[in-house]
């Protein structure tokens, strides 16, 4: 049942979508069908991931009274946790947001490496009626790239790209005594940590044991993630600095 749902419900639109960019391009490029597939997958989870980023960066600006609470409660690690907690709850923050948008992209995943199990030679069996088979399929991504053949230099720029986006997606905290941490936030600390170094190393690995699509698919997901995060940042950046100059005004306007 639960294999049967996987395939319907990802599997198959995964490999009906990739086949059907396949004969619309011209030259039938499978390196651009798995480029313009990857973005359509990620615009469609890009509320997630917006959520997410905006959750990041509300943590961010929490960090003074997250330190206060557990400067008042550093005896009280129960109390302290609590807290934090109704803290992230009257802001509408969940910590753990980007942990479960990468979660929601793990059947993803699964779903494109059975698809690309088998290299180019796609189960052509589970297309969808109105999409057609191609002639052929060009494997030579832009005539450069031969993505029918292992490519450390795809699967090193899927690591690197993954070690950018999770080092800008995870926020920038002072180092502090794991005895003044709360068993939450230690907890949170390392799945941080291990994420951060693990994931590349994952991804790396990763790309080198299938098609080599499924590492230009990591990469373009990475660099989508890291452009996406870079413009919601600077437009909060500009919303706060505009919020100070606003207060600035106000407080001028009082003095005289």
């Amino acid at each position: 049942m639960i294999s049967m749902l996987f395939n319907e419900i990802f599997y198959k639109p995964i490999l009906n979508g990739l086949v059907f960019l396949i004969s619309f391009l011209p030259n039938h490029d499978i390196g651009l069908a798995v480029i313009i597939l990857t973005i359509l997958v990620r615009l469609i989870i890009l509320p997630l991931s917006h959520r997410a980023t905006k959750t990041q960066l509300k943590i961010k600006e929490l960090e003074p009274h997250i330190k206060d609470i557990k400067e008042k409660f550093k005896k009280d690690n129960q109390e302290q946790a609590k807290r934090i907690m109704d803290l992230y709850k009257r802001h509408g923050v969940s910590p753990f947001s980007s942990l479960i948008v990468f979660i929601i992209q793990i059947p993803l995943i699964i779903a494109l490496y059975r698809v690309f199990a088998s290299g180019a030679s796609f189960n052509f069996d589970n297309l969808y009626p109105f999409v057609s088979q191609p002639d052929f399929i060009n494997t030579k991504f832009l005539g450069l790239i031969e993505l029918s053949k292992k490519s450390y230099l795809l699967a090193a720029l899927a690591a690197v790209s993954q070690y950018l986006q999770i080092s800008l997606s995870i926020p920038k905290t002072k180092k502090i005594n794991p005895k003044n941490n709360s068993l939450g936030d230690n907890l949170l600390q390392s799945m941080n940590t291990q994420l951060k170094f693990m994931m590349p190393l994952f991804a790396f690995w990763i790309s080198l044991r299938f098609f080599s699509g499924v590492a230009l698919y990591w990469t373009t997901m990475n660099i989508f993630a890291i452009v996406h995060e870079m413009v919601v940042r600077k437009k909060a950046e500009n919303l706060l600095k505009n919020e100070g100059n606003s207060r600035t005004n106000s407080n001028y306007k009082e003095d005289n």
